[in-house]
């Protein structure tokens, strides 16, 4: 579950709600270039917008269409109470891990971070990965918070937010905290910008936001920097910094990833739950020709 390439597909909406053609169309694109696992309904699948029953039908979907491809669910939510219902209900599902953020709407101390992660490890019967992202969820952890909360029970991986730029720097930052955690514990990198810098560093997998739309271009990155052809992973990630400079420009991978889904032909020119917008027909211009001249696939 924990290794390889995680694809995380964006969730496509339309007038009537979940447009679950739409969900399965990606989904397909990701069981044909067989993905290591599918990490549904994270950041760029719109969690925090989707009622319980709607998350629990995306999730039913999903693993009846993983063609034995694990699916990991996001059950990230304000309250302990309402990610306990979420967590039952995916376990249900047959989701074979737990994604779960810290969010906070008032700062979390670290303490009650621990406290989350406590309750939530000692109540579920499946894999968790701890969900590290200070820029949607506003809650920050320390290398001694990651220390603790890998000693409960069901923790399994770490997704974390990036790396440092420079490979050396970026491989101390991992064996920093390898230092730390049980060897269990894999490590995930999330910020598809640093992905190949941070599997040359030592992540054990990539949880892709690029690759829930592009798996071809994301596995071949991946296997670049796992196979240790630093130059071929250097290159392609650089290839891909066109890719990367519109997620900076409209504020984070989701509403690119949308624009992408409509440009192929698999989503609605609308698609992504209010209020989110979509990117104006310019906007969506330059992703159209990004993908032309990339050749992303």
């Amino acid at each position: 579950m924990f290794t390889g390439l995680s694809a995380f597909p964006i969730t496509p909406v339309n007038a009537s709600g979940i447009d679950e053609d739409a969900f399965l169309r990606l989904l397909g694109r990701l069981t044909r270039a067989n993905v290591d696992s599918l990490g549904v309904l994270g950041s760029t699948g719109s969690y925090a917008w989707f009622t319980r029953e709607q998350r629990r039908r995306i999730t039913e979907l999903a693993v009846a269409h993983a063609e034995g491809i694990p699916v990991m669910v996001s059950i990230g939510a304000f309250s302990t109470d309402a990610i306990l219902r979420l967590a039952e209900d995916a376990q249900q599902a047959g989701a074979s891990a737990l994604l779960l953020p810290a969010l906070a709407y008032q700062g979390l101390t670290q303490e009650e971070v621990y406290g989350l992660y406590h309750d939530v490890a000692h109540a579920v019967s499946r894999p968790i990965c701890v969900y590290d992202n200070p820029r949607t969820t506003h809650t920050q952890f320390s290398d001694a918070l990651y220390a603790r909360i890998a000693t409960l029970p069901n923790i399994a991986s770490f997704k974390i937010p990036g790396v440092p730029e420079a490979l050396p720097a970026a491989q101390q930052r991992i064996a920093t905290l390898r230092e730390q955690l049980p060897a269990h514990i894999r490590l995930g990198i999330s910020g598809d910008q640093f992905a190949a810098t941070a599997l040359q560093a030592g992540c054990d997998l990539w949880y892709s936001v690029c690759a829930g739309l592009f798996p071809h271009t994301a596995k071949a990155l991946y296997e670049a920097a796992k196979g240790n052809d630093a130059q071929s992973a250097d290159e392609q990630a650089q290839r891909l910094e066109p890719l990367w400079a519109l997620y900076r420009k409209h504020n984070g991978s989701l509403r690119v990833m949308a624009a992408a889904a409509h440009v192929l032909g698999d989503a609605d020119a609308v698609c992504l739950p209010r209020p989110l917008r979509m990117l104006t027909d310019a906007d969506t211009a330059d992703v159209r020709r990004v993908i032309t001249e990339l050749g992303l696939t």
